[in-house]
């Protein structure tokens, strides 16, 4: 399919993305759009910034175009999940856009941070499409404001980061209440071993469709290292936004406190930055994410919450402060920039700390990220207790899955810690945690990492490949996301 007049689709909707100068399908809605028109359940294999979106929503939007039915009351006929309140926003835009021609046409949005009783109005007479995060779907059904019978067609977006997010038992208990006589539309970037037994258990004969590589490192994005000391990063990112020939950019920190320090720093400087993380209200999360999609706000700083479901076009520069220590999450980073056919920056910073994260991503990409060294100093000591730990290898980074608890309404608090430090130790007076054999260790307890409320902890097994001799590809004309 060269055209998205070649599908089939109802004169509204194609009226609409003609409005929206959307001509090309991706490879993604060119490969879905034919097979969800058919009815048929779909996996569908593709990462974020591939244009699968408008792959399940515009033919969700013909077919109720075409079957023209009055849903009942507290109720919808369609349903889509999604992790985060961000990429929920996003899908439901989307709906609106690419439906502003039907009539009547609703559609809602439900999401934590907000309000519930809006909500609950807005589903007094029933929707036809239903936006929401599992957590806060479960708060309505709870509050009898919404029924699940009535939907025809379930869609499941991001599922593996709906599994990091220990969103699995809401997923299990929401298809629960499903009629099987629906349309299930099922996507991931990656699948690992749970997420499809899932998929299995949730679909009938589904047709599979993989576009590209899972996961893969974008192929228009410059990607570079700095290795320098912790305390210089401040310095070095001034320098950065100094040097480079900036539009727009998005700089991941690993927690919310250093998301916090670094735009601290910068208004300091004289630079106009905020943040965006897990403590953040909805409503200043929205108002950060407005400015920075307008250009009012030229430097976002963010944790991982949102390194999927953002969709900004004019990103030109990814900056990683904090290399993460899921390698994963390095390529939905950098994904964020090199969109709608434009070319991207990826710089990231390297620490001694972080130098185990940086040989792990290079690993998994397949990649020797070109490295430029600004270390100055010599390399600090390591900490007592490091010492105490490295004969059971525990003073390595963290880069597996982590405990995760219940995700609330868009992946909540991760679960509490099942120890909190162990009681005086009388002998020597430190604070530590019980050994193996019930004793205390006499070592003072690690700090606790400050991780941000809706991160991904782990994503599963990934296989990337690097094409690096291949012509780029013609950018084309933009097509939906």
């Amino acid at each position: 399919m060269t055209s998205f007049n070649d599908f089939g689709l109802a004169e509204p909707i194609l009226r609409a993305l003609a409005e929206e100068k959307y001509e090309t399908p991706t490879p993604i809605q060119a490969q879905t759009i034919p097979i969800a028109l058919s009815g048929r359940d779909i996996i569908g294999i593709a990462q974020t910034g591939t244009g699968k979106t408008a792959s399940f929503a515009l033919p969700i939007l013909n077919h109720l175009f075409t079957k023209r039915m009055r849903p009942e009351r507290k109720s919808c006929r369609v349903l889509v999940l999604s992790p985060t309140r961000e990429l929920s926003g996003q899908i439901a835009d989307s709906f609106r856009a690419y439906g502003r021609h039907m009539r009547p046409l609703a559609i809602e949005l439900a999401i934590g941070g907000v309000p519930i009783n809006r909500q609950i109005r807005g589903l007094n007479h029933g929707v036809e499409v239903l936006v929401a995060t599992p957590g806060r779907l479960l708060d309505l059904v709870a509050q009898r404001a919404i029924t699940l019978h009535q939907v025809e067609v379930l869609v499941l977006d991001e599922a593996d980061r709906m599994l990091d997010m220990g969103f699995i038992n809401d997923i299990r208990k929401v298809v629960a209440m499903l009629s099987k006589q629906r349309q299930t539309l099922f996507f991931s970037a990656t699948m690992p071993g749970e997420i499809t037994k899932l998929a299995d258990q949730m679909l009938i004969d589904p047709a599979r469709v993989a576009v590209t590589p899972q996961s893969s490192t974008v192929e228009r994005i410059a990607q570079s290292v700095i290795l320098t000391e912790k305390a210089s990063k401040p310095a070095l990112l001034l320098e950065v936004l100094k040097t480079e020939t900036t539009d727009r950019v998005l700089v991941f920190t690993r927690t919310k406190h250093g998301a916090d320090k670094v735009v601290r720093h910068l208004q300091k400087s004289g630079y106009g930055a905020e943040a965006i993380h897990g403590n953040k209200s909805q409503n200043q999360r929205e108002r950060v994410l407005a400015q920075f999609r307008t250009g009012s706000l030229r430097i976002l700083i963010a944790t991982d919450i949102a390194a999927r479901g953002i969709d900004v076009d004019g990103v030109s520069h990814v900056v990683n402060f904090d290399l993460p220590n899921i390698p994963e999450s390095y390529v939905h980073r950098i994904g964020r920039t090199a969109r709608a056919g434009r070319d991207g920056v990826a710089i990231s910073f390297c620490d001694y700390e972080e130098n185990a994260y940086l040989r792990d991503i290079e690993r998994m990409i397949r990649i020797k990220i070109p490295a430029t060294d600004r270390r100055t100093g010599v390399r600090p000591a390591p900490r007592p207790a490091e010492h105490h730990h490295a004969a059971n290898g525990q003073n390595r980074p963290h880069r597996g899955r982590q405990q995760r608890g219940h995700g609330g309404n868009e992946g909540g608090q991760n679960g509490k810690q099942a120890n909190h430090g162990g009681r005086n130790n009388g002998a020597n007076g430190h604070q530590g945690r019980p050994n193996r054999n019930g004793k205390p260790s006499g070592h003072p307890q690690a700090p606790r990492v400050d991780t941000s409320a809706g991160e991904p902890k782990a994503i599963g097994g990934v296989t990337f490949l690097q094409r690096p001799n291949e012509p780029r590809r013609n950018a084309g004309t933009r097509a939906p996301r």
